[in-house]
């Protein structure tokens, strides 16, 4: 049986900042960081709460650091896509550049630079990805921009079904 509470938007935040997967509920969050089971009954606190996903080791996966709730966070398009590529250099930041071998037919989407962006086509309308030195042309359609994503995902080892999964979070 479930319940419905209010809580503030301030304990909301707090409680989505600890989400360890995408879709993963507030019950399971709570469970975790009050050290309960499915019944509800205290566990070990050594096994209770794992440390946040910020805390945690490199080597991730965007899976593994991205939450469902700072994805929703993101009001446009632009801004998802802005996220997913930050989240992705967070996870892989030796390997993120490799993404500068990223082109399109007429013009390059990754730079280390704005300006470089800008000389390679028209109205590319470059933005600087979060967080990293680089950045990507975002004046492409929904669609172009999915395609880049999957293609970055495969650049950093992820497999195909994976990289599909990381396109469709846009």
């Amino acid at each position: 049986m479930t319940k419905r509470i209010e809580i503030d938007d301030d304990i909301y935040r707090h409680i989505a900042s600890h989400t360890q997967h995408i879709g993963e509920s507030a019950s399971s969050i709570l469970r975790r960081l009050l050290g309960l089971d499915q019944n509800g009954t205290q566990v070990s606190q050594a096994t209770a709460v794992e440390p946040p996903v910020a805390e945690k080791a490199h080597g991730r996966t965007i899976f593994d650091s991205m939450t469902s709730a700072d994805l929703a966070g993101q009001r446009s398009v632009v801004a998802r896509f802005l996220y997913i590529l930050a989240m992705l250099h967070k996870c892989h930041p030796e390997m993120f550049p490799k993404v500068l071998q990223i082109s399109g037919r007429d013009r390059q989407y990754f730079s280390r630079s704005a300006a470089e962006l800008e000389a390679s086509g028209t109205s590319t309308n470059p933005k600087q990805i979060p967080n990293s030195d680089f950045y990507v042309v975002t004046n492409n359609n929904t669609t172009r921009k999915k395609s880049m994503l999957n293609h970055v995902a495969l650049e950093l080892g992820y497999s195909q079904a994976e990289a599909e999964k990381i396109r469709d979070f846009l």
